[in-house]
């Protein structure tokens, strides 16, 4: 479980929220698959329209170009993103995501492998609407600032616990990871981030950083799907 901070500015945000607000929104259980269906009480903005879609397309280029989630999440495919919006009372039960996902009008297929939820509202816009993600230590409450993202394991059980007060809005895609494994993709992380560590603080010599390097790609080079 990532958090990557300010994913979007707050411009970006303006920009989402003011646009979500002008589009065709349905009923959040057409999209939910078997079990799943039962316990998802939401909205979520029509696929189709093309004000979404722009919005899709353009978090997904935010995804590209965000180091920490290609860090974390090593894509290969992404699912387009969805946005999601809910409202007093709604409330998405425990469930766990589809491990196998048909993009929407094609027949592309993906494993979902990392599931990641960006927040659109502001905290203190809504009460309630936690994202709790069952993990080996106990379930961990999540409720970020708007424009930060979550990305966690999509085979962890997880929820959004009932709003009370205000809207929660936000938006949730799916990856397939070029390394499926979940065990291997938080070492391959971690050993990145301490790579970008010491190449921040300068007082590594450069010989030592191509070593880390070398051993960095060589693993993904072992482990790989593609």
């Amino acid at each position: 479980m990532i958090v990557i901070e300010q994913m979007l500015s707050k411009q970006d945000v303006a920009l989402y929220r003011k646009t979500l607000q002008n589009v065709t929104w349905e009923d959040g259980k057409k999209t939910a698959m078997g079990m799943a269906a039962s316990v998802k009480q939401n909205g979520q903005a029509l696929a189709s329209d093309p004000k979404v879609q722009q919005l899709a397309n353009q978090l997904l280029a935010k995804v590209g170009s965000t180091p920490k989630v290609v860090s974390a999440a090593l894509p290969q495919q992404i699912f387009p993103p969805c946005f999601n919006r809910y409202a007093q009372s709604q409330e998405y039960g425990f469930h766990v995501d589809a491990a196998v996902m048909r993009i929407p009008d094609t027949q592309v297929v993906l494993r979902s492998d990392v599931s990641m939820t960006v927040f659109l509202s502001e905290p203190e816009e809504y009460d309630g609407g936690e994202l709790i993600i069952a993990t080996e230590f106990g379930e961990q409450s999540i409720k970020l600032p708007a424009g930060y993202a979550v990305v966690y394991p999509s085979s962890s059980l997880h929820k959004v616990t009932a709003v009370t007060r205000g809207e929660r809005v936000a938006a949730i895609s799916w990856m397939q990871s070029m390394v499926a494994d979940s065990a291997l993709r938080q070492n391959l992380y971690q050993l990145d981030q301490s790579i970008q560590a010491l190449i921040a603080a300068g007082q590594t010599d450069r010989s030592e950083l191509d070593n880390l390097h070398h051993v960095y790609h060589n693993l993904i080079r072992q482990f790989a799907q593609i």
